[in-house]
């Protein structure tokens, strides 16, 4: 089985950050199942459900960017366990008091974690909430996105940190592996929907909420945002890019009610200003990490 792919390839450093959120833009309607990153941080291997989106794909990108990009190769990647082997060497990460794992760094980070601090142990991540300075989520990559190695996804778990989630409706919007829904979860959350229009991300959630103890606890929905029909929630998660966030702004603030807040990340610090505008809401906290922004929201 083969997987067919575009590998591009960027100039990094200044700028960098704007022309991935326009790549991001320019993908979304050839609709990717994942984006792989280079290890030296200057590219991408983009994967896509059928050969022709990802031919069109490429026609599009050299279209627009054709001096930006220095490689836009299409390939076809063998082995149904691409993700797997590609992702192997993941570790454990910390945003705040939240620790995401995958199942291969999880026993380790326990036991290291343990002999260094005995009385101070990594929970069990079948447990909502166990230790109020500790919470663990285990995430198995797959074609989903949101491991929490992502800047954007660290992110999101440090402001959704900042506010009272506790006994909150929450839904996630574009949920991937889940990652953000389980972090509300384990911050106490009373209702849950985590959202996403892709198959692949949606069995992943699925995957993660089951291996995290949260069966039945959080609703996963296959839901098009365009047309998403649901209750509004106190707090809206919508880790996305720049040009999703304002193509569906109304859908976005409907979700949000009246007296709703959106986390919101996926863009650079210079589109906060029309993101915000879009959603017709001011900006309460804003966080920084490299080329990407993340915000908390309060519509006017």
């Amino acid at each position: 089985m083969t997987y067919p792919a575009l590998n591009l390839r960027f100039a990094p450093g200044p700028g960098a950050g704007t022309l991935q959120d326009m790549l991001y833009a320019e993908l979304d309607p050839f609709e990717p199942v994942a984006i792989q990153e280079h290890e030296a941080g200057d590219g991408w291997r983009v994967f896509f459900r059928t050969a022709a989106m990802r031919d069109a794909a490429r026609g599009a990108l050299a279209s627009e960017f054709g001096n930006a990009l220095l490689d836009l190769v299409p390939q076809d990647v063998d082995d149904e366990d691409w993700a797997r082997r590609s992702q192997a060497s993941l570790k454990a990460i910390r945003a705040g008091r939240i620790i995401v794992a995958p199942p291969w760094d999880a026993e380790s980070l326990i036991t290291n974690h343990s002999s260094s601090n005995p009385a101070s142990r990594i929970p069990d991540p079948g447990s909502r909430n166990p230790d109020p300075d500790t919470i663990t989520i285990v995430i198995d990559p797959s074609m989903g996105f949101g491991t929490g190695h992502h800047a954007t996804t660290r992110l999101c778990l440090a402001l959704l940190q900042q506010i009272e989630v506790r006994d909150k409706r929450v839904i996630d919007v574009g949920t991937g592996s889940g990652v953000l829904a389980l972090a509300a979860w384990k911050l106490g959350a009373s209702s849950i929907a985590a959202i996403d229009n892709d198959n692949d991300a949606l069995q992943n959630a699925r995957e993660n909420i089951d291996g995290n103890g949260a069966t039945g606890r959080i609703d996963v929905l296959e839901v098009d945002l365009s047309s998403v029909s649901l209750p509004p929630a106190d707090i809206v998660l919508a880790n996305l890019t720049s040009a999703v966030l304002q193509r569906h702004a109304d859908p976005l603030r409907r979700l949000a009610g009246s007296s709703g807040v959106l986390v919101v990340s996926g863009f650079s610090g210079d589109e906060l200003g029309a993101i915000a505008g879009a959603l017709a809401a001011t900006p309460r906290q804003v966080l920084d990490e490299g080329e990407w922004t993340a915000a908390i929201l309060q519509k006017f």
